[in-house]
Formats: structure tokens, C-alpha cells, sequence
């Protein structure tokens, strides 16, 4: 036992130091990588199911999505245009009127109809790093995945509030909980606005420019299991409760500007890329030559990306034109956490087949493969026009 945690540990060390130069020799991004090379290390048998790493990479997945709440700009949002608002909306609208339309042709199973139009924005975090949160098709799918991530993760918990309750009554409860919840969070920031519009003193006092003490980081970990805690207290998920968090922090301490980068280097430097290993170990690679397990995730990626491709024609008035409309689709296009979140939930409540699984796991790792890479073609195409137009 003590070897087999030894030879875990030192395994996800060098996975973790090791995947950006496979990355970067494979010309790929980082986090699929991180995924295959969970994997093949899983089917070598270095990489094993152990609970400390599986609580470490939940932990990992919250941070994401903590991470993610941070590169939301309330302010930016709230005074977006209406047009844009309206346009997002309507992005989120026809994603899932085609992911009906193609589940219900291709006969899928309901759950994976129902994982088809989720979004979550904790990949588009890592793009926004690569490419630069200025980038206009990233701020426009930041508006539309925050969005689509909110209705999404509250999709997730009404779901999995409708199979894990026993009746009507408590699944209308956890309904009535969610929705309190975001009640009272909307008071809490029409609150602290106005106190720190009053006292704007305030924030520098608890997030100092000159500390020594790392007082901003404390308060941001503070608020980040705070409302973990109270989402676990109310039996929801927790996932909504960490990209609550970040956006507060983002919301009401943007003016220390380092504070970002502080929190991002822990996550992308060593919790996250735990995450990214722990769910590709969580794919078992002799599935891969089983009937219908690589056709059917690749059905399942294509039909999701094209739904977001057929919705992202009404942002081409809002964005750059049709290439910043397939930026922001194929960005929108990579919900891992939460189809994985899905796929959990559906398997171990016996809804799923061990078949199903394999599909929607997989199916969340090509996306990955396909929209990142995609995205990193068609961007370095459009920053080699941008020069040659300046020359």
C-alpha cells in the first residue's frame, strides 16, 4: 500500500511537471494532454484509483471553476449592451433547440440529450490565458458562458435533485433551496456595492496593496470553502457555490490587480492539472475497442460542437464577423467538468450503461482535442491576416 502511494505521488509529480513539454512537442493544449496522459499512465497502472488524490481532484475541479468566476467581469457584463445580452441569450436558446432536434434524430439517451447543451466555462479560463482576456470573441463568450454556465449548473442540480430524491416535495424544496440562494447572493452584492461605495476604504483594509501577510489570498480561500460549505450544507452543488466566489472576488477586489495571477498560478500550477490527470485515469482505455464506445463519443462531440455552431450564427452581428462566431462556439463547445458530472451521476444511479459512460467521458475529452486545436488554428490564420494587413 505504502509503495503504491509512493509510486502514485511520484507519477503525478511528473506528470504535472512534464505535460507542458508534451504539450508543447505535441503542438497541443495542455489540459487534453493532461487528460491522455492520465490514461496511458492509468492503463500502466502507475496512476490508480486512491481517495486522497480523487478529494485532491475535486478539489481541483472547484478551483476551476473558482478560477473561472474570477475572469468574470460583472461590471463589463451588467453594462454590456442590450443587444449583446439579448443575442447571448438567444445563443443559449437555439444551442438547445439543436441539441433536441439532433438527439431525438439520432435516438440518444435522454440524459445524453440532456448533457448536450450544458456549458462551462472553466476551459474558456485557460484560453483566456493563451490568447488574452482583450481578445473581443472572448469577451463575448465570457457574456454568454457565464450565462450558460449559471443555467447549466442549476440544469445539473435539478437533475440531480430529480434522481436522488424520493419525492416530489423534497425535489420542489431543493428547487425552492437553489433559488433562495441565488436570491440572497443577488442581496449580498447590492449589499457590499454599496458599502464599499460608502467605505471604499474598506477594501483596501481587507485586501491591502502593501501586505505581507498574503491577507488576499486568505480572503479569497476563506470565501472559496465559505460557500462550499453552505452548498454542501444545503445539498446543492458545490460547483455553483466556488464560481460564486470567484466572482465576488473578481466583483469587488479588482483593484488588486495581482491577486488573479496569485490564485491562477496555484491552481493551473498544481491543482488543476491534477484534475485534467484524475479524469483520464477515470477512463479506462481497453474500453477504447469496444463496439460503439468511439462512435458513439464522436457522434455525441460532433452533434454538440455543430449545435453551437447552427446557434452562433445569430452573434455574427455582435462579434468580429463568422470566424469570431466559431471562436466563441468552438470555445463554448468543451463542458468536461460538468458532462462528466452528468455522466457520474447518470451511471451511478444505474440510469446510464457502462457503454453510455464511456461514450460521454470520451465524448468530453474530443471535445477538448478538437475545439482547442481548431481554435488555435483559426487563431494563429487570423493574427497572420492581422500582420499582414499592418504591413
Amino acid at each position: 500500500m505504502i509503495h503504491t502511494n509512493i509510486t502514485l505521488i511520484l507519477t503525478l509529480s511528473l506528470l504535472i511537471w512534464g505535460s507542458p513539454f508534451v504539450a508543447k512537442f505535441l503542438r497541443l493544449p495542455i489540459p487534453p494532454v493532461e487528460i491522455i496522459l492520465g490514461s496511458i499512465f492509468a492503463y500502466l497502472g502507475l496512476v490508480g484509483h486512491n481517495e486522497y488524490f480523487t478529494l485532491i481532484a475535486e478539489v481541483g475541479f472547484l478551483y476551476l471553476m473558482f478560477l473561472a468566476g474570477m475572469e468574470v467581469d460583472l461590471k463589463q457584463i451588467t453594462s454590456s449592451p442590450k443587444i449583446v445580452i439579448q443575442r447571448s441569450m438567444l445563443f443559449l436558446f437555439f444551442m438547445v433547440v439543436f441539441s433536441i432536434i439532433f438527439g431525438f434524430i439520432f435516438d440518444l439517451h435522454a440524459i445524453v440529450i440532456i448533457s448536450m447543451p450544458l456549458i462551462s466555462i472553466g476551459l474558456l479560463a485557460s484560453l483566456s490565458k493563451v490568447y488574452g482576456k482583450e481578445e473581443s470573441w472572448i469577451r463575448l463568450a465570457f457574456i454568454a458562458g457565464v450565462l450558460g454556465e449559471v443555467l447549466s449548473i442549476a440544469a445539473l442540480t435539478i437533475f440531480d435533485a430529480a434522481i436522488t430524491t424520493g419525492s416530489p416535495l423534497d425535489l420542489v424544496l431543493k428547487i425552492g433551496y437553489l433559488l433562495l440562494f441565488i436570491f440572497v447572493i443577488y442581496i449580498l452584492y447590492k449589499m457590499f456595492n454599496l458599502l464599499f461605495w460608502w467605505y471604499p476604504e474598506l477594501k483596501s483594509t481587507l485586501v491591502p496593496k502593501l501586505d505581507t501577510s498574503a491577507q488576499d489570498i486568505r480572503l479569497s480561500m476563506a470565501l472559496f470553502f465559505i460557500l462550499i460549505a453552505v452548498m454542501l450544507s444545503l445539498e446543492l452543488e458545490v460547483a455553483l457555490g466556488a464560481f460564486i466566489a470567484g466572482i465576488a472576488i473578481s466583483a469587488f477586489f479588482h483593484h488588486e490587480k495581482e491577486l488573479e495571477d496569485k490564485m491562477s498560478s496555484l491552481g493551473f500550477g498544481f491543482l488543476v492539472p491534477l484534475f485534467f490527470i484524475h479524469v483520464g485515469a477515470s477512463f479506462d482505455l481497453k474500453a477504447l475497442p469496444l463496439e460503439g464506445v468511439v462512435s458513439g463519443a464522436l457522434l455525441i462531440t460532433v452533434l454538440m460542437i455543430v449545435s453551437r455552431l447552427f446557434a452562433a450564427i445569430v452573434l455574427k452581428g455582435i462579434s468580429g464577423g463568422s470566424k469570431d462566431a466559431v471562436l466563441i462556439a468552438l470555445s463554448l463547445s468543451m463542458p468536461l467538468t460538468l458532462l462528466v458530472a452528468v455522466a457520474t451521476i447518470g451511471y451511478d444511479t444505474k440510469l446510464l450503461d457502462l457503454l453510455t459512460y464511456y461514450q460521454l467521458i470520451l465524448a468530453s475529452i474530443f471535445e477538448i482535442l478538437i475545439s482547442m486545436t481548431v481554435i488555435k488554428m483559426l487563431q494563429a490564420n487570423k493574427q497572420r491576416m492581422k500582420e499582414k494587413s499592418q504591413n
